[in-house]
């Protein structure tokens, strides 16, 4: 008897997000897809790199994700990768979002992409940009870290 495969939890990641943003809340909202979205979600071909968060008539879209389909896409459909996707929230939590975002300096940006129960989960942060010189900061500790990681593992040997 043949076993289901076992898909990882976890899509894609906006690593670039946490250089550019200090993140101040993080949301879960779901994701309206179409068929060949899903599959290719599942093959891991989705991209949040460029991606963000805008409202529109009290409603929120996911837009610059790029979901790129797989080759064996269905004949009838003309995948479209870079295609706006409508968030799924509560309306209380969209409108708490829509105060918070007019707030000077304040966007919403996507974190990460996973699956929750059978279903595509996007998490996003309520975020507030960084200066040039918290970037230069960020990049220090990260270059600090990996010194005494090396002089750590130098003097284990």
């Amino acid at each position: 008897m043949a076993t289901k495969k076992e898909t990882p939890a976890r899509i894609a990641d906006n690593k670039k997000a946490a250089f550019n943003y200090f993140f101040e809340e993080r949301f879960e909202a779901g994701l309206v897809l179409q068929g060949w979205e899903v599959k290719a979600l599942r093959e891991g071909k989705a991209q949040l790199t460029d991606g963000y968060v805008v409202i529109r008539d009290g409603e929120l879209f996911l837009i610059g994700c790029q979901i790129n389909p797989l080759k064996t896409a269905s004949t009838h459909v003309t995948p479209e990768a870079a295609r706006t996707k409508k968030l799924l929230m509560h309306k209380d939590e969209i409108r708490r979002l829509i105060g918070k975002v007019e707030q000077k300096g304040h966007t919403l940006v996507p974190i990460q992409l996973y699956w929750k129960n059978g279903r595509a989960k996007v998490e996003i942060a309520l975020a507030k940009g960084k200066a040039t010189h918290d970037k230069r900061e960020t990049i220090k500790e990260r270059e600090g870290k990996r010194e005494v990681e090396r002089a750590m593992k130098e003097r284990h040997r």
